[in-house]
């Protein structure tokens, strides 16, 4: 019979463009993921995230689903443009208002909030400087952590800063499958993995100044890698995808130094 440690978690998950909807409510700017939905093409149906779940207006009848689901936590991501229109500048305080609000509703309904901040909706403006390909990004990332953490610290304890960035890095500058649509190869994939994770390591220190107690770190997608045999081609094969899909990301988190090979 399966079972669960008792200290186990039960939640839900969501990122921002995925479900908020309001793209221009209230301030919000555009992001890459506004902007890259919106090219005729690029999604299958021509939909986009313009309306979504609404989440944005609905989200009391949100929060009442998770109770009535008996969750213990929701993880959710916040929209870097609902505070930061531009990426920098002035704080956008409806836009900040909006968290602050859905994270008292939780708590109000027994639900612990875990934000992510960053799950790959990276404000437009900044894009067009070189989004995650520009060494510079870091420093309008730790901001923008400075300014959340500041902000919702006192009632937020979990934080991730980065949700899977392989994917964002590899599908969105490496094949163009996802925002911004950059088909740069693996040059441009492994740039703006080194500037995440740049970006990690200062917003780190910013989250526990900031947050009591906070408890952070960051979301990886890895995954198990067998060779296709014994031969020396696929045992070579094998180390290669494991370098590049797992290694690449631990490595630098858990030595300092990405893998040699």
């Amino acid at each position: 019979m399966l079972s669960f440690p008792k200290d186990f978690v039960w939640g839900a998950a969501t990122a921002a463009y995925q479900i908020e909807g309001a793209p221009t409510a209230d301030g919000k700017g555009p992001s890459i993921w506004d902007t890259f939905t919106h090219q005729p093409g690029v999604i299958d149906d021509g939909t986009n995230g313009d309306l979504a779940c609404d989440h944005y207006h609905r989200w009391p009848e949100d929060v009442e689903l998770m109770r009535a689901l008996n969750l213990d936590a929701y993880r959710f991501s916040l929209a870097w443009t609902r505070i930061l229109p531009g990426g920098r500048g002035p704080v956008n305080q409806p836009g900040l208002d909006f968290y602050s609000r859905l994270v008292d509703g939780l708590l109000e309904a027994g639900i612990t909030p875990y934000v992510t901040l960053y799950h790959w909706d990276l404000p437009q403006a900044l894009e067009v400087e070189g989004g995650w390909l520009r060494r510079g990004i870091v420093a309008d990332y730790a901001r923008y952590v400075d300014v959340v953490t500041r902000a919702l610290g006192d009632r937020v304890k979990h934080w991730t800063t980065f949700n899977e960035p392989w994917v964002f890095t590899w599908s969105g500058y490496a094949l163009g499958e996802d925002a911004p649509g950059l088909k740069l190869g693996a040059r441009g994939a492994l740039a703006a993995t080194h500037h995440a994770f740049l970006a990690h390591g200062a917003a780190m220190p910013i989250i526990r100044a900031n947050v009591k107690d906070a408890v952070a770190g960051i979301v990886l997608d890895l995954n198990a890698v067998e060779p296709a045999s014994d031969s020396a081609e696929d045992v070579a094969a094998a180390k290669r995808w494991e370098g590049c899909q797992n290694r690449w990301y631990l490595d630098p988190l858990f030595k300092g130094a990405y893998p040699a090979d």
